[in-house]
Order: C-alpha cells, then sequence, then structure tokens
C-alpha cells in the first residue's frame, strides 16, 4: 500500500477532499462577509442564519412545492437575496451614520430570530436535521484510480471557485465593481456624479445574502438541513476572514480553501486539533500581520 508520511495515501488524499469540500463553503460564506463589510462597513452577524435560510429555501421548495434543485439553485439565491435587499431598506439603512456597533447588535439579534423561528417550526428534525437528496444528475462518483470521487463533491468544488472568482471579477475588473468600491470612499462625490448610491448599498447587501443561500443549497445534501447549520459554521467563516483581512475579497476566497485544506490535513496527522487549527492559525496570523494576509495596513 502507498503511504504518505506514513499514512495509506487514500487516507491522506481522503481527508484532502474533505478539507477542499470544508474549504468551498469557507470561501463562499467569507465572500458574502467580505464584500458587505468591504464595500458598506457592515459585519454581518446574521450571514450564517442566511446561509441556513438558504439550504431551508431549497428544503421547502422540494417538499412543499416540488421543486427540484437545480432550480432551487437560481431560486433560493434570489429569494434570500430578495430577503436580504428588504432587511438593508428597512432597517440596516437607518443605522449607518451612527457607531457601526448598531450594525453588528441588530445582524446578531437578526441571526437569532431567524434560527429562532426555524428552531420553532422545524423543531421536529432536532439537531441532527433533514436530509436533502442528491441531484440524480450528480449522484455516484468517479474512480481516480487513487481514490473514489463523489460526484457531487466535485460538483461543489467546482461552482464554489466558478461563483468566488466570478464575484471577485465583478467587483474588481468591471465598472459596477468600480463604482461599488467608489461609493465606499467617497459616496457623497460619487452622488454627485448622478450614481444612486443607496441603491447600489442596497444590491451589496443583496449579493452577499445571495452569495450565503448559494452556499446554502450547496451544502444541502452534503449536511443535514438543520436550524443550527448556520451557526456552528459562522464561528469558523469569521476566523476566515480575519486571516485573510478584513474587507479584502481575494483575501477570503484564498484564505477560505487554505485554511480548509489546513483542517483537513490537521485531521489526518493530528485529528484532536481539527477543530482548532483555524483558530490556532488566526491567532499566529494576526500576531505576525494585524491587518490579515491580504489586509492592507491602517
Amino acid at each position: 500500500m502507498t503511504m504518505i508520511f506514513g499514512i495509506p495515501v487514500q487516507a491522506f488524499l481522503g481527508q484532502l477532499l474533505v478539507g477542499l469540500i470544508n474549504g468551498s463553503f469557507y470561501a463562499m460564506l467569507s465572500l458574502g462577509l467580505a464584500v458587505i463589510f468591504g464595500l458598506m462597513r457592515v459585519i454581518n452577524f446574521a450571514h450564517g442564519a442566511l446561509y441556513m435560510l438558504g439550504a431551508f429555501v431549497g428544503y421547502l421548495l422540494l417538499t412543499r412545492f416540488g421543486i427540484g434543485y437545480w432550480p432551487a439553485l437560481i431560486l433560493s439565491p434570489l429569494i434570500v437575496g430578495g430577503f436580504g435587499v428588504v432587511v438593508e431598506r428597512l432597517a440596516l439603512s437607518r443605522l449607518y451614520d451612527i457607531d457601526p456597533l448598531y450594525g453588528l447588535l441588530f445582524t446578531f439579534g437578526l441571526a437569532l430570530v431567524l434560527e429562532g423561528v426555524f428552531r420553532y417550526y422545524y423543531g421536529v428534525y432536532g439537531v441532527s436535521g433533514s436530509p436533502y437528496s442528491v441531484p440524480p444528475l450528480l449522484s455516484g462518483g468517479t474512480d481516480l484510480g487513487f481514490m473514489f470521487l463523489p460526484n457531487y463533491r466535485g460538483w461543489v468544488v467546482v461552482a464554489s471557485m466558478i461563483v468566488c472568482f466570478g464575484t471577485w471579477a465583478l467587483i474588481e475588473k468591471t465598472r459596477l465593481g468600480s463604482y461599488l468600491r467608489a461609493a465606499t470612499e467617497n459616496p457623497g462625490l460619487v452622488q454627485a456624479f448622478g450614481v444612486n448610491v443607496p441603491l447600489l448599498l442596497t444590491l451589496t447587501y443583496g449579493l452577499g445574502a445571495a452569495l450565503a443561500g448559494l452556499a446554502g443549497v450547496l451544502a444541502a445534501p452534503i449536511y443535514q438541513v438543520s436550524p443550527l447549520m448556520g451557526s456552528d459554521l459562522i464561528i469558523v467563516v469569521f476566523a476566515v476572514v480575519v486571516v485573510g483581512g478584513m474587507g479584502s475579497i481575494l483575501g477570503a476566497i484564498v484564505t477560505g480553501y487554505m485554511l480548509g485544506l489546513a483542517e483537513g490535513l490537521t485531521k489526518v496527522f493530528y485529528p484532536e486539533a481539527s477543530n482548532l487549527v483555524v483558530f490556532v492559525i488566526m491567532a499566529i496570523v494576526l500576531l505576525v500581520r494585524p491587518a490579515g494576509l491580504f489586509g492592507r495596513d491602517a
């Protein structure tokens, strides 16, 4: 049997795959957080709840309306993004001119409300949650010779990379992205040029919410759909954003994949530390580079 560092190659590569899959969700969720913070300066504690909401919307579309995975992959982010637009217009937009702590407290409260609603109405599933079946087109797996790759997990990695780097290109390489960045730096000047800054901020929050909702739909066939699925993940995602650099879009993406792989490797060599490795890396990075790996020093 082929060994890598004294470990069977199948086990080693299998854990790398698990790390890459987890990293795909870390990257997508931290990307949404980075978009909202980088362009709006709002620390969105409701992001994990929006991720959970996306998974539940996909689940409810299937069980209540018979709408399968592929339409839900489009509808769920749109519904969650629309919910984000309503939240931004009715509440967050009133908090921009006061202490940012109020935005943090509001989104934290929103997360508790959303989680509480779904725990009340869907508490029958308990902490184990409810399963969402893999779409037939992506069922089964592919034999790579050295390991067996489930097709759906391969799809998640590819879809995550397309979404993440597509969003990065939208913000960094297009005119719309330049308007968004300019509105963050000097909203008064951008408004003077006839750009509707409040609308840009609303769309930005909607985009971040939609990214969380999309991640939730992608996660549903892998993890159980549960009211707690967002709160279980959001602390790790915040650590990813801090390591990458608060507000850095590229930093959120790259660091999400890197820390997912680091977590997978830790499960191979020292499983007891796999739940802590992300936070250990965060502490080290903050000691060496407080702005994060891709952040800008003040």
